[in-house]
C-alpha cells in the first residue's frame, strides 16, 4: 500500500487538473479510459472510473477505496473531493485554442511525463482528453478528463506526477484562464483594421541623452538619471519619466525611452538609490535587508523631487532642456516594483493594514513580487498618500499591487492608467498582481495581456544577458527575453507612445493603438496579445472562483 506522501500527492494531481481550467464543432471519444492506475516502483493501485464517479455522486468511499481514504486527513478527503465535484462550462474550442499556445504545449507535456507516453504522442492524448473532457455534456471535469482519454486505462506515474505538482502554481493557470476569457470573440483580419501608420517605428528626431546627478539633501539621497530628448522637445507634449524594477538600473527601459523620444518626447529615466542594483549588491555583501520599509515611501519621493528640479531646469538659460519640458505635465511609465511606484504617485494608496497580518507569517509560498512587498511592514503607519498631481497619465508595466495598496488602494488612482500583465510571469503573477488590481480601478484604464510574456520580456535586451543558461524554476527563470521577445517589446512602443498622445492634441491619431482590435493586429503566434478597458462576465466569474479560494484559504496561493 502508498505511503501517505503518495495518496496526498494523487490528491493534488486531482487538484492541479482541476483547479486548471477554471478557465473559460468538437466530436466525443470513441473510447474512454475505464480504469485510473497509480503506480510507484513496483506498486500500483487500480481505482476503477465507476468508483470515483460513486465518490461524486454520493460522497460516500466505496470499500476498495477505503484503504486510501483512511491514510488522507479530513481536510486532504474535503479537498479531492471539491475536487471530483468541480465541473466548469467552457467551449471545448477555447480549450483547444489553449493548448495550442506555447504555454498550453508546456502544461500538456508536463502532465504527459506522469504517464508512460511522455512523448509527443502521450502529450496529443492530454491534449484530447482536455478537448473532449470539456465537450462532455456535464461540462469539464476530472472525470470527464479520465473519460475522454483516448485508451482504455490512464496511467500516472506517481514520482512524476509529484514533480508536477511541486511545480505547479494555481495562480498561475489560472491566469492562463483569464487571458482566454478576454480574448477577442471575432478576430479581425488585419485588413479590416485602419492603422494610419506604423507606431512601433521610431521618429524622425535624433535622440540625444544628458546624464544628470540630483542631490536631495533633505533625504540625504543623491539621484543619477538619463534624460532622452532631441531638438524636436516642446513643453506641448508630456514629460515621461520611468521608473525601474527592484534591484535594477535606470536603463531597464532604454529602448522604450529612445523611441518616445525619438517622436518629440523629453523622457527622464532615474535610479532609486535605496532598491537600484548597486544597493542590492551591497547588500547582499553586508547580509542587511534587501530594502528598508521607507523605500516605498522614497521612491515616490524620488520622482516629485526630481519633477522639482526639472522645474528648475527648465528655466535655466545655460541649460539645453530649457523651454522643452513639462514637469506641470507627466506620464509616469514604472517596471514590476517601479510600476507599483508609478501607481503611487498617480494616486493609488498603500494600505499596510492586511500586508501587516499575513507578512509575519510562512512567506514561503509568496511569489517574489510579493516577498517583496513584504519589506513594507515596518513602515509605522497603515497608509500612505503619496500622489503628485502633475502626473497625468501612468503605465504599469507588470506591477506589484497585491499587498501593499490593500483593498482599495488602487480606487484612488487619479489619471487614465494602462496595465500590462504576462501570462507567463513567475515574478508578479499576473492574476495575482495585476489583473484583480485593474478590477479595482477607475476608468479610464486599459488592461493588456501577453499571452507568452514573461517578466522580462519588456526589458531592454541589454539588461537581460544574464538570463541565458537560468535553471527554470517555480519561482524563476524561463525567461523569454532578447530577440525571442521582440514582438512583445514592439507592441509596448505601441501602446507606450499612444498613451503619451493621450495628453496632446493628436489624441485622437493614436486612439486606435489602445483598441482591443489593434491587439489582436499585433498578436503573433508566439504572442497573443489581449486588451480589455472592463473585465468581461465571463472573465469576471474567474476572479470571483479566485477570490472565493483565497477567502477560504487566505494562506494559501493556490
Amino acid at each position: 500500500m502508498f505511503d501517505g506522501r503518495i495518496i496526498r500527492c494523487a490528491g493534488v494531481m486531482v487538484l492541479t487538473l482541476s483547479a486548471l481550467f477554471s478557465l473559460n464543432g468538437v466530436t466525443t471519444s470513441v473510447q474512454a479510459a475505464e480504469t485510473l492506475v497509480l503506480r510507484r516502483s513496483q506498486e500500483s493501485e487500480s481505482i476503477d472510473v465507476a468508483d470515483l464517479k460513486t465518490l461524486v455522486g454520493t460522497e460516500t468511499t466505496p470499500l476498495n477505496l477505503e484503504d486510501l481514504a483512511r491514510i488522507l486527513s479530513a481536510k486532504e478527503r474535503r479537498q479531492i473531493t471539491n475536487a471530483l465535484q468541480a465541473k466548469f462550462n467552457l467551449n471545448a474550442v477555447d480549450v483547444r485554442n489553449f493548448l495550442n499556445t506555447q504555454v498550453g504545449d508546456e502544461l500538456a507535456t508536463a502532465l504527459a511525463r506522469a504517464t508512460p507516453r511522455a512523448d509527443r504522442v502521450g502529450v496529443q492524448a492530454m491534449k484530447t482528453a482536455l478537448v473532449l473532457g470539456a465537450n462532455a455534456p456535464e461540462g469539464l471535469s476530472l472525470i470527464s478528463f479520465i473519460e475522454a482519454y483516448p485508451k482504455p486505462r490512464l496511467e500516472l506515474n506517481l514520482d512524476e506526477a509529484f514533480e508536477v505538482v511541486e511545480n505547479f502554481n494555481g495562480a498561475f493557470w489560472q491566469t492562463q484562464a483569464f487571458m482566454a476569457a478576454i480574448a477577442p470573440q471575432l478576430a479581425p483580419r488585419r485588413s479590416q483594421i485602419d492603422v494610419p501608420f506604423d507606431a512601433s517605428q521610431p521618429g524622425r528626431a535624433t535622440v540625444q541623452v544628458l546624464s544628470l546627478n540630483l542631490n536631495d539633501a533633505e533625504r540625504g539621497r543623491e539621484i543619477p538619471l538619463d534624460v532622452y530628448w532631441s531638438t524636436e522637445a516642446s513643453p506641448t507634449k508630456p514629460l515621461i519619466v520611468f521608473s525601474h524594477g527592484l534591484g535594477s538600473v535606470r536603463t531597464d527601459m532604454r529602448y522604450l525611452a529612445e523611441h518616445l523620444a525619438s517622436h518629440g518626447y523629453v523622457v527622464v529615466a532615474l535610479e532609486h538609490p535605496g532598491s537600484n542594483g548597486t544597493h542590492i549588491r551591497n547588500a547582499l555583501r553586508l547580509k542587511a535587508p534587501l530594502l528598508e520599509a521607507e523605500e516605498f515611501l522614497n521612491r515616490p519621493k524620488d520622482i516629485s523631487f526630481v519633477l522639482d528640479e526639472l522645474q528648475t531646469l527648465n528655466q535655466n538659460a545655460s541649460s539645453p532642456l530649457q523651454g522643452k519640458l513639462a514637469s506641470d505635465r507627466v506620464m509616469v511609465v514604472g517596471y514590476s516594483l517601479g510600476a507599483a511606484t508609478a501607481l503611487s504617485v498617480a494616486g493609488a494608496q498603500l494600505q499596510l493594514t492586511e500586508l501587516k497580518q499575513r507578512c509575519p507569517g510562512d512567506i514561503l509560498a509568496f511569489s517574489l513580487g510579493e516577498t517583496a512587498q513584504c519589506f513594507a511592514e515596518g513602515l509605522p503607519e497603515d497608509r500612505y498618500q503619496l500622489r503628485d498631481s502633475r502626473i497625468k497619465a501612468a503605465i504599469a508595466l507588470s506591477p506589484t499591487t497585491s499587498l501593499i495598496f490593500g483593498e482599495t488602494g488602487l480606487s484612488q488612482v487619479a489619471v487614465p492608467t494602462l496595465i500590462v500583465a504576462a501570462s507567463a510571469d513567475k515574478t508578479t503573477p499576473a492574476l495575482t498582481e495585476q489583473i484583480i488590481g485593474f478590477d479595482k480601478m477607475p476608468s479610464p484604464k486599459w488592461l493588456v495581456g501577453i499571452v507568452g510574456g514573461t517578466h522580462l520580456s519588456v526589458k531592454d535586451p541589454s539588461t537581460t544577458t544574464d538570463q541565458a543558461g537560468q535553471l527554470d524554476t517555480l519561482y524563476t527563470g524561463g525567461e523569454v527575453v532578447g530577440e525571442q521577445a521582440v514582438d512583445v517589446r514592439n507592441y509596448v512602443k505601441a501602446i507606450a507612445l499612444a498613451m503619451a498622445a493621450q495628453l496632446i492634441d493628436e489624441a485622437s491619431q493614436y486612439a486606435i493603438f489602445l483598441t482591443p482590435e489593434y491587439a489582436q493586429f499585433a498578436s503573433t503566434k508566439a504572442f497573443p496579445i489581449r486588451l480589455v478597458t472592463e473585465i468581461p462576465p465571463e472573465a469576471e466569474a474567474i476572479l470571483q472562483d479566485f477570490r472565493q479560494h483565497q477567502a477560504q484559504e487566505p494562506n494559501s496561493s493556490l
